[in-house]
């Protein structure tokens, strides 16, 4: 369901609710559910072509460092080797989150009851927190995949100090984002800079309409009790 069709299933709602006050609460339901499924649906193409880039990425990775610890070991760079292996191994262990939530998304039912709606887009949010803090863990390994031998035999104190310096900084950067990418931060102005765009937009207006629904029908219940 498009921009287009919700505002029309809207303006008919509204229509509608004015001639009968019991259509109202009935139809918010169906339109918030509407909406709801229209958010999540947006997130399967990023998803699918994230998840379907890292398998070519982790499976053409995985191949090439097999063959070098099976018949290069003693010829290559262990520096590379190590780094590689780590960015290797933690994109694999972000693929299977991945796959996770594009599961879930696809099992997102638009007739669901909204209590188990709202549990699987709380597994979304927490599963998107947490292959991101699982990804920025490789910040580090990108600054030391070029390292050498000869480095340590001819480098200066200068130049390990500029190199050192980097890295440290990206360690640093590393471990901060780990603990800190948590959901209580979604308002700082890092944090959007993070979250932002289909996987994680989307995912938040969903969560926001459902919450939404629900303080809607806590009003109603006061009014639905008086009148009994």
């Amino acid at each position: 369901m498009d921009e287009l069709e919700l505002k029309k299933l809207w303006h008919s709602a509204n229509e509608k609710s004015e001639k009968s006050p019991a259509f109202n609460g009935i139809n918010s339901d169906e339109i918030t559910q509407n909406k709801v499924y229209h958010f999540i649906s947006s997130m399967k193409p990023i998803k699918l072509f994230t998840l379907l880039t890292g398998i070519i990425w982790v499976g053409s990775g995985t191949i090439i460092l097999s063959h070098i610890y099976l018949y290069s070991f003693s010829e290559m760079n262990k520096f590379f080797l190590f780094s590689a292996s780590v960015q290797v191994g933690l994109t694999a262990i972000a693929l299977f989150i991945y796959l996770y939530q594009l599961i879930t998304i696809y099992q997102v039912d638009i007739t669901d009851p909204i209590l188990k709606t709202q549990k699987e887009l709380a597994n979304l949010k927490a599963s998107t927190l947490w292959v991101t803090r699982i990804l920025c863990l490789q910040l580090p390994v990108w600054t030391t995949f070029w390292w050498n031998e000869v480095m340590f035999r001819e480098w200066n104190v200068f130049q390990w100090l500029i190199t050192g310096s980097i890295t440290l900084a990206f360690v640093f950067a590393a471990i901060w984002l780990f603990f800190n990418i948590r959901f209580e931060n979604r308002d700082k102005k890092w944090f959007k800079i993070i979250f932002i765009g289909k996987e994680w937009t989307p995912l938040i207006k969903a969560m926001e309409l459902l919450e939404q629904l629900e303080e809607y029908k806590a009003d109603l219940r006061p009014e639905t009790n008086v009148s009994s």
